[in-house]
């Protein structure tokens, strides 16, 4: 019996990550790439994920240590190809992650009108820089305790944002979203925006919003024409 329970639960978690691979000789940012399996018959959303500082190195298996491979892991099926670099050291350059963006998008089966970016901490920090300079690029975004350039702030406000940051994060202070959010209301007060404060959140007990369904579920919603 107890053979046979190792046998299924092997079989479910091969069965969970069968189509997760990584790719790390083709883009400046080595990265972490799931497949639905229905991918060759229809075009896929693509959601990228961009992780803290905590997971920055050259270990790829880092990057699934939280967020949204971590979620995978945990058994959360996601309707989208799934991108999660991995950066050595420093900030995202959106440039970089854009290159990556645009190998996924020549070599698989993608819909350009459902690209979707979200990141924790320094991932925060990067998914506002990548949509503040490459807005025209991706349909939605989640950025999740971090911050962004107050210049972006025009830019930012032409696609649907959720920022979220916790009111007890000692690490990445609130204030840092806020002047962002602040930047974006400025430019167009009518821009798709939501800023979610979490009460009680530190820098990192917000991680479990990758294990719940509403960031998804928004982000998923959005379209663009």
């Amino acid at each position: 019996m107890k053979s046979l329970y190792f046998f299924l639960l092997f079989g479910c978690i091969h069965s969970v990550s069968a189509q997760l691979k990584t790719i790390s000789d083709k883009t400046t940012y080595p990265f972490w790439i799931n497949v639905p399996e229905k991918e060759s018959t229809e075009k896929q959303p693509i959601l990228i994920f961009l992780h803290g500082k905590s997971l920055s190195g050259t270990d790829l298996n880092r990057v699934r240590r939280y967020g949204v491979l971590r979620a995978m892991d945990k058994g959360r099926k996601i309707p989208a190809i799934v991108v999660a670099p991995q950066l050595a050291k420093g900030s995202w350059n959106p440039d970089k992650v854009l290159e990556v963006l645009e190998y996924v998008q020549k070599n698989y089966n993608t819909d350009s009108t459902r690209v979707y970016v979200c990141g924790m901490s320094l991932g925060g920090y990067g998914t506002l820089h990548f949509a503040g300079k490459h807005a025209d690029k991706i349909t939605a975004a989640v950025a999740i305790c971090g911050g962004g350039n107050v210049s972006d702030g025009c830019k930012l406000a032409t696609i649907p944002l959720w920022i979220q940051h916790g009111d007890k994060d000692y690490i990445v202070p609130m204030s840092e979203s806020e002047k962002v959010v602040n930047a974006i209301r400025k430019c167009n007060e009518k821009a798709k925006l939501i800023f979610t404060v979490i009460k009680g959140g530190n820098h990192g007990s917000v991680e479990n919003i990758f294990h719940q369904d509403a960031m998804y579920n928004w982000l998923f919603e959005q379209k663009r024409e």
